[in-house]
């Protein structure tokens, strides 16, 4: 579990850069200022939930039979494709009706702090 959760949370590491990177670059002059601030939001919590990812996998590396650490991992990643990938569809497309999917994206980025936190103090 160790080694997927390292692979997706890399993978989505890479993936932000290149979609800010892209924001920066290509996305500049086409989207207003209020859409590009959507991509930014979007690639921030990409980037940072990456980064929650990788802290999931190494400590799979410890306690690799945590049920905890699989839901905080699950939860991380799925999040990242509802949170950020809704807020890329809207600044892309303008429709503001893929913001309703958004707070789904933000609930499972809690559950997976929350059991990021259990799976902490379940650690001996």
């Amino acid at each position: 579990m160790a080694k997927l959760w390292l692979m997706i949370g890399a993978a989505y590491g890479f993936l932000a850069v290149a979609l800010g990177a892209f924001g920066a670059h290509a996305l500049k002059q086409r989207l207003g200022g209020d859409m590009l601030r959507v991509w930014d939001t979007a690639v921030q919590y990409h980037a940072w939930h990456a980064l929650a990812l990788l802290a999931v996998g190494l400590l799979a590396l410890r306690a690799p039979a945590s049920t905890a650490l699989a839901v905080s991992g699950a939860a991380f990643a799925v999040g990242v494709l509802l949170f950020s990938g809704s807020l890329y569809a809207l600044a892309l497309s303008g429709v503001r009706g893929l913001g309703a999917i958004t707070p789904l994206g933000g609930l499972a980025f809690l559950v997976g702090w929350a059991a990021l936190v259990l799976a902490a103090a379940r650690l001996s």
